[in-house]
């Protein structure tokens, strides 16, 4: 770590402390060159992969655009704040353990259509309605023969 004050790249560490939260470390240091004190936070770096688009462009990972998403499924709808986050955490852990540099946005939208299944039936409908682009009322009955169907069956319904 270089001293902010001499540009020093000999500095020492005189103490290291957990935050409270548990994501971050600050670090007390001192510069071997000038004697002086200073402070750095070491915390993780998560980087996202980028998102492949249904026509090929690219995209950083936005977790506010699945807010959103979700947000626009369940307007109205009683389904508690707390679950949604939850959701949304289950989708972010998922991308990431995934490992990869890069997803298909198709992906991303049947994480989230799993998601509304386990938490609303009529979000659901409404997320998949969009996604899927219904054409017709046999588009409705079928995305609601899904929902009655058994869960097993859900992904063998699957487009």
């Amino acid at each position: 770590m270089k001293c902010p004050f001499c540009g020093s790249s000999d500095t020492q560490v005189i103490d290291s402390r957990v935050s409270d939260a548990g994501d971050s470390i600050r670090r007390r240091r001192r510069c071997v060159g000038c004697q002086k004190r200073f402070t750095t936070y070491e915390t993780v770096e998560l980087r996202l992969p980028q998102v492949v688009k249904s026509n090929g462009t690219r995209a950083d990972f936005d977790v506010d655009r699945i807010r959103v998403g979700f947000a626009r499924a369940l307007h109205k709808r009683p389904v508690p704040t707390e679950y949604v986050d939850a959701a949304i955490d289950r989708i972010v852990q998922q991308v990431l353990a995934l490992g990869e540099r890069e997803i298909p946005s198709r992906q991303i939208g049947e994480m989230v259509m799993q998601e509304l299944y386990k938490l609303d039936k009529v979000g659901y409908i409404r997320f998949a309605s969009v996604y899927r682009s219904f054409q017709d009322v046999s588009d409705f009955r079928d995305a609601l023969k899904e929902v009655e169907a058994p869960a097993p069956a859900l992904k063998r319904l699957r487009r």
